[in-house]
């Protein structure tokens, strides 16, 4: 019974995502402007972000009225069945804006507070990453069939790549590049591609060796985290800690404990 749900979970996540997609990609109106700010005036949210989260949304509830949500533009209801959906239906929306490729839609299930299917879609890269909890990792798009995703083989840390993220304040991001200017040097290099899921998925996929943020919120790295995991990384925050708001960092293991280790000692977690 178990198994079956979190696959109906997966199947419906798949196809909402898909669906979102489709709107974000076809439906993006050239004269796009931004609807409203959050954390900062360059933290912006735009009409698409709204369309899209109200599409997912409606859908879920259509098959399953008595879920809850946690989505970024607003979405937040406590359901009664113990399925809540973690949406996030534009990950990267200053990419979006500006017409760069680098942006997603995620949407995670959750079981009883654990998440058990995820799915991020990347219509722009035509590749679609899916996961359900203990049944291992999976892409489409880009490849012929499905693709098994397995993190690469770990690098000594000094030919790790890394990928990170910053805040939308800039007084936070000043630190964070203060932090990123320490680990340069101590790695082969690091990307700052604009997507947290997207970012997970890469390490997934064995195109980054570990990732980190700081400041994400759960919808940012619901379905990418147990995607990441399925593929075989380790995922967490500060030491002995879950991802969470003062710091989310993934790695292929053999590169997430000394990485951990690292931004625990540079102050990676604080502002």
């Amino acid at each position: 019974m178990t198994d079956a749900l979190h696959r109906e979970l997966l199947e419906l996540a798949q196809e909402a995502a898909r669906r979102a997609g489709e709107l974000l990609r076809d439906g993006r109106p050239a004269d796009l402007a931004v609807a409203r700010t959050k954390s900062s005036p360059i933290d912006v949210v735009t009409e698409m972000d709204i369309a899209a989260e109200k599409l997912i949304t409606d859908l879920i509830s259509e098959r399953r009225p008595d879920d809850g949500f946690l989505g970024e533009e607003g979405a937040s209801v406590a359901g009664s069945s113990g399925i809540r959906w973690v949406i996030d239906p534009l990950d990267g929306t200053v990419n979006y804006l500006y017409g760069l490729p680098t942006w997603a839609v995620s949407i995670a299930a959750e079981r009883d507070g654990e998440t058990v299917a995820g799915v991020v879609a990347a219509p722009m890269r035509g590749e679609t990453y899916q996961a359900v909890r203990g049944g291992g990792a999976w892409a489409t798009g880009a490849w012929e069939g499905e693709r098994a995703l397995a993190c690469r083989p770990a690098p000594p840390l000094d030919q790790a790549l890394v990928s990170t993220g910053f805040n939308y304040v800039a007084e936070v991001r000043a630190h964070q590049a203060e932090v990123a200017a320490r680990l340069i040097p101590l790695l082969r290099d690091i990307r700052r591609g604009g997507s947290a899921a997207i970012d997970l998925c890469d390490l997934a996929c064995g195109r980054l060796d570990g990732y980190y943020e700081r400041g994400l919120h759960p919808w940012d790295h619901a379905a990418g985290d147990l995607i990441a995991r399925e593929a075989g990384a380790l995922t967490g925050g500060r030491p002995g800690e879950r991802p969470g708001r003062d710091l989310t960092v993934a790695g292929t293991p053999g590169v997430f404990e000394p990485l951990q280790r690292l931004l625990e000692d540079f102050g990676a977690w604080h502002d």
